[in-house]
């Protein structure tokens, strides 16, 4: 159903108010729409997404979660906030057009661009995907800060800002009467998308000043209501872009749908001051996680003046719903062909076994020893870090996310799927020397013992002693120079990492790498980890890693 279809629900649909999430609260009188008779206010109800990525294995299920909550508010939008391109072997085998079918089925009633959904700009075919994903929809796309002029395929479907938007076009901003008043939406989609994706001709514009200039657009147009759909990241780099910023610096914002940053907010996030400090009208930001896990529900409550007044939403968890009949059906015709794909060859061959040993107490272990398959997971992701930011010169991979040995002989892209089954980006992080001591003394902690954040390390190699207390270990650091030689890493220099984006957050007790995250250290190359192994083994073509003495516990020597 299109926008124009799912606008009619609102006129002849009530608002049902979930729990309430402070520090605003939902007045409990309402009317037959949703509103307060005595406080003459106006309310929204809002289904959100992003960041899906082509996971399309739990989408019979997210069609019911969707079904449930149409069930309940019928008036309920549909938006997502962006990248749902790249991924999976769904987008590698469809580009894009299987997710469309669902998105189309679910009735999504608008969406923005994430950085993802530019990555094929640098292909033969430049951005055909994109064109026939947007072209193909049942439903139109906002996009404010992104100009298409120079892209002959996208200049094509942009049309503008809209009153009366169509399915399959592209807008800068559309505007909306819902229940007798006007609703403005404008979409964002972060200037890094440069840097970290292939858009060729397509231009990002700073957000911030084009944010502003369509706000006042739809003010001029009395719109007092606005909803940004942004793929920016919720406390994602601010040297280019985030929501907290936007919050801050935007006024007239009243809702927030965000994606990018992967952010589970279980309950929405509300902006009451701007980058001054002073006071501002509150404006509600929600995300809803990654990979179709959750899907975010939202409902605020509007004064007559437009300022928002209530607020309550929560994720609802795919995985406990069942699955939808007729999506389940129909993901056949996909999943099918996607289980032939698993067995399709990289082109490259293992020499030997690349075991993935486990043990529960002080045997060798992927979780507390150097391995080669670590080794080579980390030679991948430096290789291709390197291809985005050429300083990059060490790399690290936690041993709790390699999940299983690659036997010896061809390798397919089951296998490096069933290695890294988790689809993590690859990001790159600014530290000192002093801060990969910290994060090797944290990798080592729980030496001899297992510990899923045991750092598989490459571009480096390290010396540390179990018997020492925990946080007192590493007895030594080096760096691998480019003549192959090494040099002793300087606590007081500046290195440049590569990660996955889980332990680049924080994620297995990373707080050195989480801080660095914080202050905007952090760069999501939104390179999903098994590709890049898929790419470097077929690059190897003959894979042979060794145990090298990257990681040596002198205890044991």
């Amino acid at each position: 159903m299109s926008v124009k279809n799912t606008f009619k629900r609102l006129l002849v649909s009530s608002l049902a108010v979930g729990v309430i999430s402070s520090p605003l609260a939902m007045p409990a009188s309402v009317d037959a729409h949703g509103n307060s008779p005595k406080d003459k206010t106006f309310n929204l109800s809002i289904m959100h997404t992003n960041d899906s990525h082509a996971r399309l294995d739990n989408v019979a299920k997210k069609v019911t979660a969707v079904k449930e909550v149409r069930a309940a508010k019928p008036d309920a939008l549909l938006l997502d906030a962006g990248d749902v391109f790249s991924g999976t072997l769904y987008f590698n085998e469809f580009k894009g057009q299987a997710d469309l079918e669902f998105m189309n089925l679910m009735d999504y009633d608008l969406m923005t661009f994430g950085n993802h959904e530019f990555d094929l700009g640098s292909s033969p075919e430049g951005h055909q995907a994109l064109a026939d994903f947007v072209k193909n929809a049942e439903f139109p796309f906002v996009s404010t800060n992104v100009n298409f002029s120079q892209d002959p395929l996208l200049k094509k479907l942009y049309k503008g800002y809209s009153i009366k938007p169509k399915d399959g076009s592209v807008y800068s901003s559309v505007m909306q009467r819902i229940n007798g008043e006007y609703v403005g939406f404008i979409g964002l989609t972060t200037e890094e998308t440069a840097d970290i994706s292939s858009p060729e001709g397509v231009v990002f514009e700073n957000y911030i000043k084009e944010a502003a200039k369509e706000v006042r657009l739809l003010q001029l147009f009395g719109v007092n209501k606005i909803v940004a759909i942004t793929h920016l990241g919720y406390d994602d780099n601010p040297e280019y872009d985030n929501d907290l910023e936007l919050a801050k610096y935007v006024d007239g914002i009243d809702i927030i749908v965000g994606g990018h940053s992967h952010t589970q907010l279980d309950q929405p996030v509300v902006v009451d001051t701007n980058y001054k400090g002073k006071k501002k009208n509150p404006t509600v930001i929600v995300q809803a996680y990654q990979y179709s896990d959750f899907l975010g529900t939202l409902d605020v409550q509007f004064d007559k003046k437009g300022k928002v007044v209530g607020q309550a939403g929560q994720l609802i968890k795919i995985a406990d719903k069942a699955a939808d009949p007729e999506a389940a059906e129909l993901l056949k015709k996909y999943s099918s062909k996607i289980d032939e794909l698993k067995n399709k060859p990289t082109g490259a061959t293992a020499e030997k076994a690349l075991e993935n040993p486990r043990s529960n107490d002080v045997g060798p272990s992927v979780r507390s020893n150097e391995t080669p398959l670590g080794n080579l997971i980390t030679d991948g992701m430096l290789d291709k870090a390197k291809e985005y930011n050429k300083d990059v010169v060490m790399a690290f991979q936690n041993g709790g996310g390699i999940r299983a040995p690659i036997n010896q002989g061809e390798i397919t892209y089951g296998d490096v799927l069933t290695t890294l089954p988790f689809g993590n980006t690859l990001a790159t992080m600014k530290l000192t020397g002093a801060e990969i001591k910290t994060a090797l003394e944290h990798s080592v902690s729980q030496s001899p013992k297992e510990s899923g954040g045991f750092l598989h390390v490459s571009g480096m190699k390290f010396k540390f002693d179990s018997t020492k207390v925990a946080g007192s270990r590493v007895v030594s650091m080096e760096v691998k120079n480019a003549d192959g030689t090494y040099t002793a890493i300087d606590t007081t220099k500046e290195y440049v990492i590569a990660t996955n984006a889980f332990t680049a957050k924080g994620g297995d007790g990373y707080t050195v790498f989480a801080d660095a995250y914080a202050q905007g250290r952090v760069t999501d190359l939104g390179a999903s980890d098994w590709e890049n192994l898929r790419d470097y083994v077929a690059k190897l073509v003959k894979v042979d890693p060794q145990v090298e003495g990257r990681i040596v516990d002198v205890a044991k020597q």
